[in-house]
């Protein structure tokens, strides 16, 4: 009955049963193998789009990877105050990039919008000012609410228009697609996404996540980085082979659709009791809801897991559902809440 993060679910049985079946027999290292040429045309598909496909281990290496592609040492990378990359990767884009510079802007429910960027842009050319490089969204964002298609529309046109690539932190980017019913297409590459840090661990893989260029000119270089970040893994059919089973007959939808109806229910059953207010809209597997001091202590001693957003002592929890929560364990924590 824990709801502090998807990261602490386990591993899906179809993922778990690819990884067993990759562990037959030996095969080529370093990415050389079938499985992970399987992978490159699965994802071009799923894309609809030619692609440059790069597993990687973590989340924060497929972003700091990533954005340190993108963006020269001088460059300005413009995120969200709340993203992860900005608040929750202990420095790595900016060490990956060899100095590249995060600019934290604001904006309601963690989403970017082009006036904030426009605002805080230095002017090129000057040469005591940072360059500006490239935009970095997350979707879903850290508040779990959804980036629409035509919000991400508007900043890619700012992006082309100022010379930026837009990069997408998509850790939960099944979650995302989900909700939204939209293509993968249409929520990356035909909104002018360049670069999506494509996620499946915190929806049922063991530890897999993607760098997907959708310009190959873009992702030149990005081969030495990983090796040289110590993401090349040597047996890498064993990351191929979880984002092959996560991506076949939909499966990573089905997980994330699961999590998100999971997390619609928390929502609406919290958001009904008197002293709860949701901080956020509750749109993908995230609930963001601020409850009475007596309620959640009733809800620790009753052996929920959750996540104090704010630190020790705030009154707003953070609730996260995942590809295997559990309808009852949802009905339990608001039945608790409210005898609370």
């Amino acid at each position: 009955m824990n709801f502090g993060s998807d990261n602490v679910a386990g591993i899906a049985p179809e993922i778990l049963a690819a990884i067993a079946a990759a562990n037959v027999g030996t095969a080529p290292s370093y990415g050389d193998d079938a499985i992970t040429r399987r992978l490159a045309a699965a994802v071009a598909a799923l894309f609809e789009h030619e692609v440059s496909v790069f597993p990687v281990a973590t989340g924060t290496a497929a972003n700091a990877l990533a954005l340190a592609t993108l963006t020269p040492v001088w460059g300005a990378i413009y995120c969200h105050e709340a993203s992860h990359v900005q608040t929750d990767e202990c420095g790595a884009p900016e060490f990956f990039a060899g100095g590249a510079k995060l600019v934290a802007l604001p904006g309601a429910d963690a989403k970017l919008t082009p006036a904030a960027i426009e605002a805080a842009l230095t002017e090129r050319g000057v040469v005591h000012h940072i360059q500006p490089a490239a935009i970095s969204i997350s979707q879903t964002t850290e508040a779990g609410t959804l980036y629409r298609p035509a919000e991400i529309v508007a900043l890619g046109a700012l992006a082309r228009r100022h010379g930026l690539a837009l990069h997408m932190d998509g850790a939960r980017f099944a979650n995302a697609v989900a909700a939204l019913g939209c293509s993968p297409a249409e929520l990356t590459w035909r909104a002018g996404v360049d670069v999506l840090s494509l996620g499946a661990t915190k929806n049922g893989a063991l530890a897999a996540e993607a760098v997907v260029f959708f310009d190959a000119a873009k992702a030149e270089g990005f081969a030495y980085r990983r090796k040289r970040g110590g993401h090349l893994v040597s047996k890498m059919r064993f990351l191929s082979a979880q984002l092959e089973a996560y991506f076949a007959d939909g499966l990573w939808l089905r997980h994330a659709a699961h999590a998100n109806r999971m997390a619609a229910l928390l929502a609406a059953g919290l958001a009904a009791l008197p002293g709860a207010r949701l901080r956020h809209p509750a749109e993908a597997n995230e609930v963001f809801v601020e409850l009475p001091e007596r309620t959640i202590v009733a809800l620790g001693a009753a052996g929920f897991g959750f996540y104090r957003w704010g630190g020790a002592g705030s009154a707003c929890l953070r609730l996260v559902t995942a590809f295997d929560t559990r309808q009852s364990d949802v009905e339990a924590f608001i039945a608790t809440a409210r005898d609370a």
